[in-house]
């Protein structure tokens, strides 16, 4: 993507940073993360089933689905909020079962939700290192090194904030996500959830964003991406596996799908066919209903 200037907020500019290679998975090694059959019930309600997946350091997995098909649930138990019920789920081989969010953290597994968590009226370096602030022998903040690290850290991460007083507050919704993606790196994240980062974000902004993916993924983390919109994920995804109501509709590499061929998958071809049939129904929509068609062709 090309360089972005941020115009609404003179105090920030973002600048080019070279973009390297994919690394390559070595042969026979363990996959960062890697689901087998997982499932997740609730009682008698079944939230999950037969999910796998693999995430690998330097490489980008979208997760897609709409409302209700089980992104949500799935991310949770990667992140350590819930157990699986069913299947297996290793970190770098070995078999685990996360008990909590600080036990995923500690596992290398961080999660950016889409609300942030952040304080707007706090500086951009408190919000860093909110929870974790880095403090000198007398127990004093260690104001000047947090300031320093923050800058340096949003830089690497292609982002030049000239003030890091500012209230986080005042940053866009694409250079917030980039805060709280530096702070992961930093903290020493090895995989990244981030968790619908672009569903409240405008064009622009959407396109920041998933310029500092593609930044997360060239530093060699693995990321999981969390989206509804193929347009999106397709760009920056080196793999994708489609959740509808709760099952996997499909797992992909990049190389075996297209975009359109990916559209048509997250539109639903058994939706699209009961929408042009109730269309028939009613009558008098012979145009909507070969717009159906096609999409569906």
């Amino acid at each position: 993507m090309s360089n972005t200037t941020n115009t609404a907020h003179p105090t920030t500019q973002v600048v080019e940073v070279p973009v390297t290679d994919t690394p390559d998975i070595a042969a026979g090694a363990p996959h960062l993360i890697a689901l087998r059959d997982v499932g997740k019930h609730y009682g008698n309600v079944i939230a999950l089933s037969d999910v796998s997946m693999d995430v690998d350091a330097g490489r980008v997995t979208c997760v897609l689905g709409d409302n209700g098909a089980g992104k949500s649930t799935l991310i949770k138990i990667i992140a350590g909020l819930h157990q699986h019920s069913a299947g297996t789920f290793s970190i770098q081989g070995e078999e685990r079962t996360l008990s909590s969010p600080r036990e995923a953290l500690d596992s290398g597994i961080a999660a950016v939700y889409q609300d942030l968590a952040v304080v707007p009226l706090m500086p951009i370096w408190r919000n860093f290192f909110l929870g974790s602030e880095l403090r000198g022998p007398l127990g004093a903040l260690n104001v000047k090194e947090m300031k320093r690290i923050t800058k340096q850290e949003l830089l690497d991460m292609g982002i030049d904030l000239r003030d890091v007083d500012q209230p986080i507050g005042t940053l866009s919704g694409g250079e917030k996500q980039c805060v709280a993606i530096a702070r992961a790196v930093y903290f020493g994240a090895k995989a990244l959830i981030l968790d619908e980062p672009t569903a409240a974000l405008g064009v622009k902004q959407s396109g920041v964003v998933l310029k500092y993916i593609l930044r997360a993924r060239d530093r060699g983390l693995g990321v999981i991406f969390i989206t509804h919109n193929p347009h999106h994920a397709y760009p920056v995804g080196d793999r994708f596996l489609l959740l509808r109501r709760g099952k996997s509709i499909g797992y992909f590499e990049k190389t075996d799908i297209t975009l359109p061929e990916l559209t048509g998958l997250m539109a639903g071809g058994a939706e699209l066919e009961e929408l042009a049939h109730e269309l028939e129904q009613v009558g008098g929509q012979d145009d909507r209903i070969e717009e159906i068609r096609a999409a569906e062709a």
